[in-house]
């Protein structure tokens, strides 16, 4: 039996709460940053940065990028994905606010929403169009 997703898995796990980890290229090694982010099936990846951080610059450099989300616990499972950067943002607030509750629930994530809230004038949120995806599913080797 095969260990990849169908295009239902895939999508729908991508959508799951998972710490993405973007990679860009950065000389000799990519730069690999563990980050939150929010897919919709069929749709792009979205992530927000800092306007001045080291991987929006590389971003914006080279316009491609990786992307991965996992499953640390059994049965294990990850998407890849590669792709073109397709547009940067003003990042929204309210979209970002549910971003952190998604991660860190609902008391958590309005207390660091509301540490950063006036920062996020300053973010960008970059659209990732998935091109070539990856995918295992460990489960399906035993299923």
């Amino acid at each position: 039996m095969s260990t990849r997703m169908t295009l239902a898995e895939r999508e729908t796990f991508l959508a799951g709460t998972h710490i993405g980890v973007l990679s860009v290229p950065d000389g000799r090694a990519p730069l690999l940053i563990p980050i939150w982010y929010a897919y919709t099936p069929g749709g792009e990846i979205r992530i927000s940065t800092p306007s001045g951080s080291r991987k929006l610059g590389l971003i914006q450099e080279t316009g491609y990028v990786g992307f991965a989300a996992q499953q640390e616990e059994m049965p294990y499972k990850f998407v890849s994905v590669d792709g073109p950067v397709v547009a940067y943002e003003a990042t929204d607030p309210e979209e970002y606010r549910g971003w952190a509750i998604r991660y860190l629930g609902p008391s958590q994530g309005e207390r660091f929403f509301e540490a950063i809230r006036n920062d996020l004038s300053e973010w960008v949120t970059v659209r990732i169009r998935p091109e070539r995806w990856r995918t295992f599913d460990f489960g399906k080797e035993f299923g």
